[in-house]
Protein backbone atom coordinates (compact mmCIF):
# COMPACT_ATOMS: atom_id res chain seq x y z
CA UNK A 1 0.00 0.00 0.00
CA UNK A 2 3.02 2.65 0.81
CA UNK A 3 4.40 1.58 -2.24
CA UNK A 4 0.85 2.79 -4.41
CA UNK A 5 0.97 6.20 -2.65
CA UNK A 6 4.52 6.89 -2.90
CA UNK A 7 4.06 6.22 -6.68
CA UNK A 8 0.46 8.53 -6.36
CA UNK A 9 2.00 11.01 -4.76
CA UNK A 10 5.29 11.01 -7.29
CA UNK A 11 2.69 11.37 -10.18
CA UNK A 12 0.62 14.27 -8.43
CA UNK A 13 4.25 16.34 -7.75
CA UNK A 14 5.14 15.49 -11.42
CA UNK A 15 1.95 16.95 -12.65
CA UNK A 16 1.65 20.32 -10.51
CA UNK A 17 5.53 20.53 -11.43
CA UNK A 18 4.87 20.59 -15.09
CA UNK A 19 1.82 22.79 -14.86
CA UNK A 20 3.93 25.53 -12.89
CA UNK A 21 6.77 24.81 -15.26
CA UNK A 22 4.24 25.58 -18.02
CA UNK A 23 3.07 28.71 -16.55
CA UNK A 24 6.55 29.77 -16.25
CA UNK A 25 7.06 29.15 -20.02
CA UNK A 26 4.23 31.31 -20.90
CA UNK A 27 4.91 33.96 -18.76
CA UNK A 28 8.83 34.09 -20.40
CA UNK A 29 7.08 33.61 -23.70
CA UNK A 30 4.56 37.01 -23.34
CA UNK A 31 7.64 38.61 -21.87
CA UNK A 32 9.74 37.93 -24.87
CA UNK A 33 7.07 38.85 -27.64
CA UNK A 34 4.75 41.12 -26.46
CA UNK A 35 1.38 42.07 -28.22
CA UNK A 36 2.48 45.03 -30.77
CA UNK A 37 1.17 48.65 -29.99
CA UNK A 38 -0.78 50.30 -32.89
CA UNK A 39 2.43 52.11 -33.85
CA UNK A 40 4.29 48.82 -33.86
CA UNK A 41 1.64 46.98 -35.97
CA UNK A 42 3.12 45.96 -39.26
CA UNK A 43 0.28 45.29 -41.97
CA UNK A 44 -0.06 42.57 -44.03
CA UNK A 45 -2.24 43.74 -47.03
CA UNK A 46 -5.10 41.63 -46.04
CA UNK A 47 -7.80 44.15 -45.51
CA UNK A 48 -10.00 41.44 -43.30
CA UNK A 49 -7.38 40.70 -40.72
CA UNK A 50 -5.55 44.24 -40.86
CA UNK A 51 -8.82 46.57 -40.13
CA UNK A 52 -10.35 44.63 -37.15
CA UNK A 53 -6.90 44.12 -35.82
CA UNK A 54 -5.74 47.87 -36.03
CA UNK A 55 -9.53 48.68 -34.18
CA UNK A 56 -9.11 46.67 -31.53
CA UNK A 57 -5.53 48.23 -30.97
CA UNK A 58 -7.29 51.57 -30.41
CA UNK A 59 -9.75 50.01 -28.25
CA UNK A 60 -12.69 50.50 -30.89
CA UNK A 61 -15.79 48.73 -29.37
CA UNK A 62 -18.49 48.69 -32.83
CA UNK A 63 -15.91 47.74 -35.29
CA UNK A 64 -17.90 47.67 -38.83
CA UNK A 65 -17.25 44.70 -40.83
CA UNK A 66 -15.24 43.76 -43.45
CA UNK A 67 -17.56 43.15 -47.02
CA UNK A 68 -14.80 41.46 -49.66
CA UNK A 69 -15.57 40.73 -53.63
CA UNK A 70 -13.79 39.34 -55.92
CA UNK A 71 -14.59 38.06 -59.82
CA UNK A 72 -15.01 34.76 -59.14
CA UNK A 73 -17.67 35.39 -56.08
CA UNK A 74 -20.08 37.15 -58.53
CA UNK A 75 -19.55 34.37 -61.25
CA UNK A 76 -20.13 31.51 -58.72
CA UNK A 77 -23.03 33.77 -56.20
CA UNK A 78 -25.87 32.21 -57.93
CA UNK A 79 -24.74 28.26 -58.10
CA UNK A 80 -23.36 27.81 -54.37
CA UNK A 81 -25.08 25.10 -52.54
CA UNK A 82 -25.43 23.50 -48.75
CA UNK A 83 -23.20 25.12 -46.48
CA UNK A 84 -21.13 28.02 -49.01
CA UNK A 85 -24.94 28.77 -49.85
CA UNK A 86 -25.55 30.29 -46.14
CA UNK A 87 -21.82 31.26 -45.41
CA UNK A 88 -22.71 33.31 -49.21
CA UNK A 89 -25.77 34.37 -47.83
CA UNK A 90 -23.98 35.94 -44.84
CA UNK A 91 -21.40 37.91 -46.66
CA UNK A 92 -24.64 39.19 -48.83
CA UNK A 93 -25.79 40.18 -45.84
CA UNK A 94 -22.75 42.11 -44.82
CA UNK A 95 -22.55 43.90 -48.06
CA UNK A 96 -25.91 45.03 -47.72
CA UNK A 97 -25.73 46.33 -44.04
CA UNK A 98 -25.54 50.18 -43.77
CA UNK A 99 -21.95 50.42 -41.72
CA UNK A 100 -19.07 48.24 -43.10
CA UNK A 101 -16.22 48.80 -45.37
CA UNK A 102 -16.75 47.45 -48.67
CA UNK A 103 -13.25 45.63 -50.57
CA UNK A 104 -13.51 44.45 -54.22
CA UNK A 105 -10.15 42.01 -54.70
CA UNK A 106 -8.70 41.43 -57.89
CA UNK A 107 -8.56 37.49 -57.66
CA UNK A 108 -9.47 35.49 -54.77
CA UNK A 109 -5.99 36.89 -53.35
CA UNK A 110 -6.85 38.61 -49.90
CA UNK A 111 -3.51 40.43 -50.91
CA UNK A 112 -5.40 42.06 -54.34
CA UNK A 113 -7.90 44.76 -52.76
CA UNK A 114 -8.16 47.21 -55.73
CA UNK A 115 -11.13 49.05 -54.67
CA UNK A 116 -12.37 50.56 -51.06
CA UNK A 117 -15.34 52.12 -49.87
CA UNK A 118 -17.09 53.85 -46.89
CA UNK A 119 -20.85 54.74 -47.61
CA UNK A 120 -23.69 55.83 -44.89
CA UNK A 121 -21.82 55.88 -42.11
CA UNK A 122 -19.43 57.79 -39.76
CA UNK A 123 -15.74 58.20 -39.93
CA UNK A 124 -14.24 58.61 -36.87
CA UNK A 125 -10.58 60.01 -35.42
CA UNK A 126 -10.05 56.71 -34.58
CA UNK A 127 -11.06 54.49 -37.97
CA UNK A 128 -9.16 57.78 -39.62
CA UNK A 129 -5.62 56.74 -37.78
CA UNK A 130 -6.84 52.79 -38.81
CA UNK A 131 -7.13 53.76 -42.87
CA UNK A 132 -4.13 55.90 -42.89
CA UNK A 133 -1.94 53.40 -41.14
CA UNK A 134 -3.31 50.66 -43.73
CA UNK A 135 -3.59 52.00 -46.52
CA UNK A 136 -0.23 52.33 -47.85
CA UNK A 137 0.38 48.72 -47.31
CA UNK A 138 -2.91 47.70 -50.31
CA UNK A 139 0.07 47.70 -53.63
CA UNK A 140 -3.05 46.61 -56.06
CA UNK A 141 -5.48 49.73 -54.78
CA UNK A 142 -7.05 52.40 -57.81
CA UNK A 143 -9.91 53.43 -56.02
CA UNK A 144 -10.88 54.70 -52.66
CA UNK A 145 -14.86 56.08 -52.11
CA UNK A 146 -16.03 58.23 -49.15
CA UNK A 147 -19.97 58.56 -49.79
CA UNK A 148 -21.72 60.66 -46.88
CA UNK A 149 -18.58 59.09 -44.03
CA UNK A 150 -18.72 62.67 -42.32
CA UNK A 151 -15.30 63.66 -42.80
CA UNK A 152 -13.87 66.42 -41.01
CA UNK A 153 -11.00 68.78 -43.29
CA UNK A 154 -8.11 67.44 -40.86
CA UNK A 155 -8.92 63.96 -42.15
CA UNK A 156 -9.31 65.23 -45.84
CA UNK A 157 -5.66 67.14 -45.20
CA UNK A 158 -4.29 64.07 -43.48
CA UNK A 159 -5.82 61.77 -46.35
CA UNK A 160 -3.87 63.58 -48.84
CA UNK A 161 -0.83 63.03 -47.40
CA UNK A 162 -1.77 58.85 -47.27
CA UNK A 163 -2.72 59.40 -50.41
CA UNK A 164 1.18 60.00 -51.64
CA UNK A 165 2.35 57.06 -50.16
CA UNK A 166 -0.30 54.61 -51.95
CA UNK A 167 1.71 53.75 -55.39
CA UNK A 168 -1.60 52.83 -57.59
CA UNK A 169 -4.20 54.93 -55.71
CA UNK A 170 -5.06 57.46 -58.73
CA UNK A 171 -9.29 57.57 -58.29
CA UNK A 172 -11.20 59.34 -55.14
CA UNK A 173 -14.51 60.06 -54.57
CA UNK A 174 -15.60 62.21 -51.65
CA UNK A 175 -19.13 63.17 -52.09
CA UNK A 176 -21.88 64.22 -49.74
CA UNK A 177 -19.07 65.11 -47.57
CA UNK A 178 -19.29 68.84 -46.74
CA UNK A 179 -16.65 70.53 -45.45
CA UNK A 180 -16.58 73.80 -42.84
CA UNK A 181 -13.20 74.84 -44.53
CA UNK A 182 -13.09 73.56 -48.16
CA UNK A 183 -10.60 71.80 -48.40
CA UNK A 184 -11.25 69.80 -51.54
CA UNK A 185 -8.82 72.01 -53.37
CA UNK A 186 -5.96 70.18 -51.43
CA UNK A 187 -6.42 66.89 -53.44
CA UNK A 188 -5.63 68.85 -56.59
CA UNK A 189 -2.28 70.34 -55.33
CA UNK A 190 0.64 70.15 -57.89
CA UNK A 191 1.67 67.26 -56.62
CA UNK A 192 -1.24 65.08 -56.49
CA UNK A 193 -1.29 61.59 -57.78
CA UNK A 194 -4.77 61.85 -58.06
CA UNK A 195 -5.95 60.97 -62.15
CA UNK A 196 -10.09 60.82 -61.18
CA UNK A 197 -11.74 62.96 -58.34
CA UNK A 198 -15.38 62.87 -57.70
CA UNK A 199 -16.55 65.60 -55.37
CA UNK A 200 -20.42 65.70 -56.09
CA UNK A 201 -23.26 66.41 -53.23
CA UNK A 202 -20.74 68.89 -51.20
CA UNK A 203 -22.25 72.19 -51.21
CA UNK A 204 -18.99 73.31 -52.30
CA UNK A 205 -20.84 76.70 -53.51
CA UNK A 206 -18.35 79.65 -54.74
CA UNK A 207 -15.80 79.77 -52.16
CA UNK A 208 -14.94 76.29 -52.68
CA UNK A 209 -14.89 76.97 -56.46
CA UNK A 210 -12.18 79.75 -55.96
CA UNK A 211 -10.09 77.56 -54.29
CA UNK A 212 -10.47 74.67 -56.62
CA UNK A 213 -9.80 77.09 -59.77
CA UNK A 214 -6.51 78.07 -58.43
CA UNK A 215 -5.83 74.49 -57.59
CA UNK A 216 -6.51 73.65 -60.97
CA UNK A 217 -3.82 76.46 -62.38
CA UNK A 218 -2.35 79.95 -61.57
CA UNK A 219 0.48 81.76 -64.05
CA UNK A 220 3.02 79.96 -61.58
CA UNK A 221 1.30 76.54 -60.88
CA UNK A 222 -0.53 74.20 -62.53
CA UNK A 223 -1.90 70.67 -61.58
CA UNK A 224 -0.89 68.10 -64.23
CA UNK A 225 -1.70 64.84 -63.49
CA UNK A 226 -5.84 65.39 -62.77
CA UNK A 227 -7.58 64.07 -65.76
CA UNK A 228 -11.31 63.75 -64.77
CA UNK A 229 -13.18 66.22 -62.21
CA UNK A 230 -16.61 65.76 -60.81
CA UNK A 231 -18.20 69.02 -59.32
CA UNK A 232 -21.56 68.34 -60.19
CA UNK A 233 -24.69 69.30 -57.22
CA UNK A 234 -22.89 71.92 -55.42
CA UNK A 235 -24.51 75.29 -55.72
CA UNK A 236 -21.73 76.48 -57.97
CA UNK A 237 -23.14 80.18 -59.28
CA UNK A 238 -21.68 82.44 -61.88
CA UNK A 239 -18.58 83.30 -59.51
CA UNK A 240 -17.48 79.84 -58.86
CA UNK A 241 -18.25 78.94 -62.57
CA UNK A 242 -15.68 82.10 -63.67
CA UNK A 243 -13.02 80.74 -61.12
CA UNK A 244 -13.33 77.16 -62.59
CA UNK A 245 -12.79 79.18 -65.77
CA UNK A 246 -9.50 81.12 -64.36
CA UNK A 247 -8.41 77.71 -63.06
CA UNK A 248 -8.81 76.29 -67.26
CA UNK A 249 -7.35 79.04 -68.74
CA UNK A 250 -3.52 77.61 -67.94
CA UNK A 251 -4.59 74.16 -67.34
CA UNK A 252 -3.60 71.74 -69.97
CA UNK A 253 -3.86 68.37 -68.10
CA UNK A 254 -7.46 68.06 -67.49
CA UNK A 255 -9.85 66.09 -69.61
CA UNK A 256 -13.46 65.66 -68.40
CA UNK A 257 -15.15 68.54 -66.17
CA UNK A 258 -18.87 68.12 -64.85
CA UNK A 259 -20.55 70.90 -63.51
CA UNK A 260 -23.77 69.99 -63.84
CA UNK A 261 -26.83 70.50 -61.87
CA UNK A 262 -24.94 73.59 -60.23
CA UNK A 263 -26.62 77.15 -60.04
CA UNK A 264 -24.88 78.71 -63.42
CA UNK A 265 -26.00 81.38 -64.89
CA UNK A 266 -25.26 83.36 -68.23
CA UNK A 267 -22.33 85.05 -66.91
CA UNK A 268 -20.59 82.15 -65.54
CA UNK A 269 -21.14 80.50 -68.91
CA UNK A 270 -19.69 83.37 -70.33
CA UNK A 271 -16.66 82.84 -68.82
CA UNK A 272 -16.51 79.10 -69.23
CA UNK A 273 -17.20 79.86 -73.09
CA UNK A 274 -14.26 82.72 -73.25
CA UNK A 275 -11.53 79.97 -72.19
CA UNK A 276 -12.36 77.61 -74.97
CA UNK A 277 -11.72 80.15 -78.08
CA UNK A 278 -8.89 82.60 -78.71
CA UNK A 279 -8.86 84.49 -75.31
CA UNK A 280 -6.15 87.76 -74.65
CA UNK A 281 -3.52 87.52 -71.39
CA UNK A 282 -3.91 89.50 -68.86
CA UNK A 283 -1.09 91.71 -67.65
CA UNK A 284 -0.12 89.41 -64.99
CA UNK A 285 0.22 86.28 -67.72
CA UNK A 286 2.27 88.99 -70.01
CA UNK A 287 4.68 89.41 -66.87
CA UNK A 288 5.09 85.49 -66.01
CA UNK A 289 5.35 84.61 -70.17
CA UNK A 290 7.97 86.92 -70.16
CA UNK A 291 9.85 85.82 -67.11
CA UNK A 292 9.61 81.99 -68.08
CA UNK A 293 11.21 83.11 -71.78
CA UNK A 294 14.24 84.81 -69.52
CA UNK A 295 14.60 81.92 -67.94
CA UNK A 296 14.48 79.84 -70.89
CA UNK A 297 16.97 81.81 -72.72
CA UNK A 298 19.68 81.85 -69.33
CA UNK A 299 18.91 78.05 -68.99
CA UNK A 300 21.27 75.86 -71.28
CA UNK A 301 18.99 72.70 -70.43
CA UNK A 302 16.28 73.84 -71.91
CA UNK A 303 18.40 75.44 -75.22
CA UNK A 304 20.00 71.95 -75.55
CA UNK A 305 16.22 70.20 -75.31
CA UNK A 306 14.77 72.26 -77.83
CA UNK A 307 12.55 69.34 -79.21
CA UNK A 308 10.66 69.71 -76.00
CA UNK A 309 9.22 73.34 -75.94
CA UNK A 310 6.97 74.96 -77.79
CA UNK A 311 8.38 78.16 -78.60
CA UNK A 312 10.00 78.72 -82.09
CA UNK A 313 11.76 81.33 -83.71
CA UNK A 314 8.97 82.64 -85.62
CA UNK A 315 6.85 83.42 -82.37
CA UNK A 316 9.94 85.69 -80.78
CA UNK A 317 10.16 87.44 -83.59
CA UNK A 318 6.78 88.45 -83.56
CA UNK A 319 7.11 89.03 -79.54
CA UNK A 320 10.02 90.97 -79.92
CA UNK A 321 7.83 93.75 -82.18
CA UNK A 322 5.42 93.90 -79.66
CA UNK A 323 7.03 93.40 -76.36
CA UNK A 324 11.18 94.38 -76.15
CA UNK A 325 11.85 96.08 -79.63
CA UNK A 326 15.30 96.84 -78.19
CA UNK A 327 16.23 92.72 -78.84
CA UNK A 328 18.91 91.83 -80.78
CA UNK A 329 18.83 89.91 -83.88
CA UNK A 330 21.45 87.76 -83.01
CA UNK A 331 19.39 86.85 -80.06
CA UNK A 332 16.72 85.86 -82.62
CA UNK A 333 19.00 84.11 -84.95
CA UNK A 334 19.85 81.62 -82.12
CA UNK A 335 16.39 80.50 -81.63
CA UNK A 336 16.11 79.45 -85.29
CA UNK A 337 17.63 75.77 -84.32
CA UNK A 338 14.04 75.57 -82.11
CA UNK A 339 12.04 73.70 -84.60
CA UNK A 340 9.52 72.55 -82.04
CA UNK A 341 8.50 68.89 -82.08
CA UNK A 342 6.47 69.43 -79.18
CA UNK A 343 3.62 71.39 -80.90
CA UNK A 344 2.92 68.00 -83.52
CA UNK A 345 3.12 65.87 -80.22
CA UNK A 346 0.32 67.66 -78.12
CA UNK A 347 -1.54 67.25 -81.47
CA UNK A 348 -1.43 64.01 -81.56
CA UNK A 349 -2.06 63.29 -77.60
CA UNK A 350 -5.30 65.65 -78.25
CA UNK A 351 -6.31 63.42 -80.83
CA UNK A 352 -5.26 60.02 -78.96
CA UNK A 353 -6.46 61.64 -75.37
CA UNK A 354 -10.23 62.33 -76.98
CA UNK A 355 -10.65 58.87 -78.29
CA UNK A 356 -10.97 57.62 -74.52
CA UNK A 357 -14.13 56.64 -73.31
CA UNK A 358 -15.45 59.04 -70.43
CA UNK A 359 -15.12 57.26 -67.07
CA UNK A 360 -18.70 57.21 -65.28
CA UNK A 361 -19.30 59.00 -62.56
CA UNK A 362 -21.66 57.32 -60.39
CA UNK A 363 -18.71 55.32 -58.69
CA UNK A 364 -19.28 56.38 -54.94
CA UNK A 365 -23.27 56.27 -55.61
CA UNK A 366 -25.27 53.81 -53.17
CA UNK A 367 -26.42 50.94 -55.32
CA UNK A 368 -24.68 52.24 -58.40
CA UNK A 369 -22.83 50.06 -60.94
CA UNK A 370 -19.47 50.33 -59.29
CA UNK A 371 -18.16 47.29 -61.03
CA UNK A 372 -18.77 48.83 -64.40
CA UNK A 373 -17.70 52.44 -63.74
CA UNK A 374 -14.12 50.83 -61.84
CA UNK A 375 -13.09 49.29 -65.56
CA UNK A 376 -13.95 52.28 -67.20
CA UNK A 377 -12.25 54.67 -65.01
CA UNK A 378 -9.08 51.99 -65.02
CA UNK A 379 -9.04 51.83 -68.57
CA UNK A 380 -9.27 55.23 -69.56
CA UNK A 381 -6.53 56.26 -66.60
CA UNK A 382 -3.90 53.60 -68.03
CA UNK A 383 -4.72 54.65 -71.21
CA UNK A 384 -4.00 58.45 -70.70
CA UNK A 385 -1.22 57.90 -68.30
CA UNK A 386 0.60 55.75 -70.53
CA UNK A 387 0.31 58.56 -73.43
CA UNK A 388 1.12 61.57 -71.01
CA UNK A 389 4.50 59.51 -69.78
CA UNK A 390 5.74 60.81 -73.37
CA UNK A 391 4.95 64.52 -73.47
CA UNK A 392 5.91 66.87 -71.67
CA UNK A 393 3.24 69.31 -70.51
CA UNK A 394 4.54 72.72 -71.66
CA UNK A 395 3.17 76.16 -70.01
CA UNK A 396 0.55 77.67 -72.17
CA UNK A 397 2.65 81.22 -71.77
CA UNK A 398 5.11 79.69 -74.33
CA UNK A 399 2.69 78.26 -76.47
CA UNK A 400 4.07 79.00 -80.37
CA UNK A 401 0.96 79.43 -81.46
CA UNK A 402 0.30 83.06 -79.24
CA UNK A 403 0.02 85.52 -81.68
CA UNK A 404 0.37 89.61 -81.11
CA UNK A 405 -2.41 91.75 -82.47
CA UNK A 406 -3.35 95.19 -81.38
CA UNK A 407 -1.19 95.91 -78.55
CA UNK A 408 -2.53 92.32 -77.03
CA UNK A 409 -0.93 88.76 -76.86
CA UNK A 410 -4.31 85.98 -77.79
CA UNK A 411 -3.83 82.58 -76.53
CA UNK A 412 -5.36 80.06 -78.85
CA UNK A 413 -7.29 79.12 -75.49
CA UNK A 414 -8.39 75.84 -73.85
CA UNK A 415 -8.18 73.00 -76.65
CA UNK A 416 -6.76 70.06 -74.08
CA UNK A 417 -10.82 70.01 -72.37
CA UNK A 418 -12.68 67.43 -74.02
CA UNK A 419 -15.74 67.29 -72.09
CA UNK A 420 -18.13 69.81 -70.48
CA UNK A 421 -21.03 69.28 -68.79
CA UNK A 422 -22.90 72.07 -67.77
CA UNK A 423 -26.84 70.44 -68.04
CA UNK A 424 -28.95 71.51 -64.89
CA UNK A 425 -27.87 75.10 -64.67
CA UNK A 426 -29.76 78.31 -65.41
CA UNK A 427 -28.07 79.25 -68.53
CA UNK A 428 -30.18 80.96 -71.06
CA UNK A 429 -30.44 81.85 -75.35
CA UNK A 430 -28.56 84.67 -74.51
CA UNK A 431 -24.89 82.84 -73.45
CA UNK A 432 -25.31 79.43 -75.84
CA UNK A 433 -24.61 81.57 -79.06
CA UNK A 434 -20.76 81.81 -77.05
CA UNK A 435 -19.75 78.69 -77.08
CA UNK A 436 -20.63 78.18 -80.42
CA UNK A 437 -18.50 80.52 -81.58
CA UNK A 438 -15.66 79.28 -79.32
CA UNK A 439 -16.28 75.79 -80.95
CA UNK A 440 -15.87 77.23 -84.70
CA UNK A 441 -12.89 79.19 -83.53
CA UNK A 442 -10.85 75.55 -82.22
CA UNK A 443 -11.66 74.56 -85.98
CA UNK A 444 -11.49 71.12 -87.08
CA UNK A 445 -8.92 70.79 -84.86
CA UNK A 446 -11.20 70.70 -82.27
CA UNK A 447 -10.36 70.01 -78.89
CA UNK A 448 -13.96 69.92 -77.02
CA UNK A 449 -15.71 67.24 -78.04
CA UNK A 450 -19.02 66.65 -75.87
CA UNK A 451 -20.59 69.83 -75.06
CA UNK A 452 -23.97 68.86 -72.59
CA UNK A 453 -26.22 71.38 -72.02
CA UNK A 454 -29.21 69.93 -71.76
CA UNK A 455 -32.00 71.35 -68.83
CA UNK A 456 -31.02 74.66 -69.19
CA UNK A 457 -33.28 77.82 -69.69
CA UNK A 458 -33.19 77.71 -73.34
CA UNK A 459 -35.42 76.08 -76.01
CA UNK A 460 -33.84 72.92 -77.31
CA UNK A 461 -34.49 74.56 -80.78
CA UNK A 462 -32.36 77.59 -80.20
CA UNK A 463 -30.76 77.65 -83.53
CA UNK A 464 -27.18 78.41 -81.77
CA UNK A 465 -28.06 75.14 -79.75
CA UNK A 466 -29.11 72.88 -82.95
CA UNK A 467 -25.97 74.14 -84.67
CA UNK A 468 -23.78 72.52 -81.56
CA UNK A 469 -25.40 69.35 -81.75
CA UNK A 470 -24.77 69.07 -85.24
CA UNK A 471 -21.04 70.26 -84.72
CA UNK A 472 -20.97 67.37 -81.63
CA UNK A 473 -22.48 64.92 -83.81
CA UNK A 474 -19.72 64.91 -85.85
CA UNK A 475 -17.43 62.97 -82.58
CA UNK A 476 -20.44 61.32 -81.68
CA UNK A 477 -17.65 58.41 -81.00
CA UNK A 478 -18.16 59.67 -77.16
CA UNK A 479 -21.73 60.41 -76.95
CA UNK A 480 -22.91 56.89 -75.75
CA UNK A 481 -20.56 57.64 -72.75
CA UNK A 482 -21.31 61.09 -72.07
CA UNK A 483 -25.49 60.16 -71.95
CA UNK A 484 -24.99 57.82 -69.85
CA UNK A 485 -22.96 60.25 -67.46
CA UNK A 486 -25.27 62.81 -67.60
CA UNK A 487 -28.56 60.49 -66.57
CA UNK A 488 -26.19 59.25 -63.68
CA UNK A 489 -25.27 62.55 -63.10
CA UNK A 490 -29.15 63.69 -62.74
CA UNK A 491 -29.75 61.54 -60.60
CA UNK A 492 -27.80 62.17 -57.61
CA UNK A 493 -28.95 64.56 -55.76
Amino acid sequence: MSKKRNTKEQKTDKLQSEEEASKTLGQTLNETLPSPTFDEYQCSGNVEIDFPGLCVLLDIKDIPPVSTKNPVSYATENTVQGEDAADNHSQSHIAASKTCLKVDLENENPLSATSMKISGWKVDEKIARVLQKMLPSLSQLQILQFWQARLTDQMVISLMSTISLCSNLRVVAIEGNPLPKQSYHLLLSEDSTISHLSLRNNWIGDEGACLIGSALSTTRSSNKNLLFLNLAFNSIGDAGAAHIAQGLRLNRALLFLSLSNNKIGDVGASHLAAILGVFALTHEEVVERRKLLLEKAQSPSLRVDSDRTSVSSSTLQSISKGESKGTSKKKEASKKDEKAAAPKENSKLTKKSSEVKVPQSKGSKPGGKDKQQQAQVDNSSTALSEQLETVDIVNPLLDQLLQYKDGQLFLPGNTTLTSLNLAGNRITEKSVPLFLASLEMQGEERGLLRLCLERNRFPLNCESYVKIKELMALTDHLEKNISEQTEEEGQGA
